[in-house]
């Protein structure tokens, strides 16, 4: 029998059509319709979901959600997961009582720092994924799994574990656990073969952390019987640290073009496209630092990133203190329209040689659009001489070193 099925058709209509443009006039067993049936709604609920990506931006253009390019970029990693878990699972034939179990999904270990949104892209996938899951605190699970591993030992249940882990198996397909932590030496000396076993029954992991799993139950008792369990982790989890946005905006500069020269229209167009994807498009406000009881302003500032022209911050009466203040409070730096430099505009040029010291001891990552070379941005005049260090800095922080640099922990 050859069925032509159209694949986007509602799936009662769809059902019809099948029927209808069969090569066969037998007729087909109730049983078989009725499993046609649920794999045409099946395929057409999965055609017609909405991704995890296309949920969190409906959720920012409407307000509930803040926009952050961290969190976006960790969604394909969950969606994965996700489609691996919603495709249909073969049932057993004849010989079902002795058939494996689903193969586990590789799933993600998602760590960072407090406030980076964690446990939000953990309600988002769960949510989303149509699978038999659970939803739990780790340290609460791992006391549920104590509880129930003590009641199998009163029992006088020779592998007291092993019961445990298949009534996990056989409830759910996924865990989701928050805050992933090993603090107890209990803990720490089953949750390897507890996890082995749980994957080889086919459970998905998808955790959240404070912490790489090398840090897990660090400087513990006994921690070298702890250790194997990293190993598992990592064979059957994709680890992803989710960084700060500024961190994460921060690192899209590697290999990026950061000087740009000749000035003019070109120029501030690169500009103005570099601090857009920065900035992911964000208002920018202003930046304003009491130094000495005066107030220096970065005019355009977002999220440890700010922006000003040459001649907002070296034609003002600026000095080393100022400098510093700025230096210590941004990241990322965008400075335009450097001119040439000459005794004509000495004053200036003293300051941007300040400015450029301070930026550079801070590690402060530089953009800049320029009107010629360092090497050839001060070629006359009292001060050349000087700034020849200046331009060998302006050059180092150009470096693909540079940007590693500033980026390493």
């Amino acid at each position: 029998m050859v069925l032509r099925c159209r694949t986007l058709v509602q799936p009662r209509r769809q059902l019809k059509l099948c029927l209808r443009h069969s090569s066969t006039s037998m007729p087909i067993a109730p049983a078989i319709i009725a499993r046609l049936f649920n794999c045409i709604v099946s395929g057409y609920q999965r055609a017609m979901r909405q991704s995890l990506t296309q949920i969190y931006d409906a959720r920012v253009a409407d307000g509930s959600l803040h926009a952050d390019a961290a969190q976006r970029a960790i969604l394909p990693l969950l969606e994965r997961v996700r489609a691996g878990l919603e495709e249909p699972v073969k049932k057993p034939g004849l010989f079902g009582r002795w058939s494996k179990p689903p193969e586990a999904v590789r799933g993600v270990y998602l760590w960072g720092g407090v406030g980076r949104g964690k446990s939000m892209l953990m309600d988002l996938f769960c949510e989303a994924t149509d699978a038999p899951k659970r939803r739990v605190h780790f340290h609460a699970f791992m006391q549920e799994v104590q509880a129930k591993i003590d009641i199998a030992r009163r029992a006088k249940v020779e592998d007291a574990l092993m019961p445990v882990a298949k009534e996990i198996a056989g409830a759910v397909r996924l865990l989701c656990f928050d805050e992933m932590q090993i603090t107890d030496i209990a803990d720490a000396m089953i949750v390897g073969r507890l996890f082995e076993t749980l994957f080889a029954m086919g459970v998905t992991v998808v955790t959240t952390s404070n912490r790489v799993p090398e840090d897990l139950y660090k400087n513990g008792l006994n921690r070298q019987l702890f250790l194997p369990f990293i190993g598992v982790l990592r064979a059957q989890l994709d680890v992803h640290e989710i960084e700060s946005e500024t961190d994460y905006r921060q690192h899209r500069l590697a290999g990026a073009e950061v000087y740009f020269t000749p000035g003019g229209a070109h120029a501030h167009a690169a500009m103005d496209a570099l601090w857009d994807e920065l900035t992911g498009h964000d208002a920018s406000t202003r930046l304003v630092l009491n130094v000495k009881g005066r107030d220096v302003v970065i005019e355009r500032f977002h999220n440890g990133i700010g922006r000003a022209s040459f001649w907002d911050l070296c034609a003002a009466m600026l000095g080393p203190a100022d400098y510093l203040a700025i230096a210590g409070a941004v990241r990322v730096l965008m400075i335009d329209d450097i001119p040439l430099l000459s005794a004509s505009n000495f004053n200036e040029a003293k300051r941007f040689v300040i400015l450029i010291d301070a930026l550079y001891e801070a590690r402060v990552r530089l953009v800049c659009s320029a009107a010629d070379v360092p090497e050839r941005l001060y070629v006359e005049g009292t001060g050349t001489f000087e700034f020849e260090r200046t331009a060998s800095r302006l050059r180092e922080m150009q470096s693909a070193e540079w940007a590693e640099d500033v980026e390493a922990p």
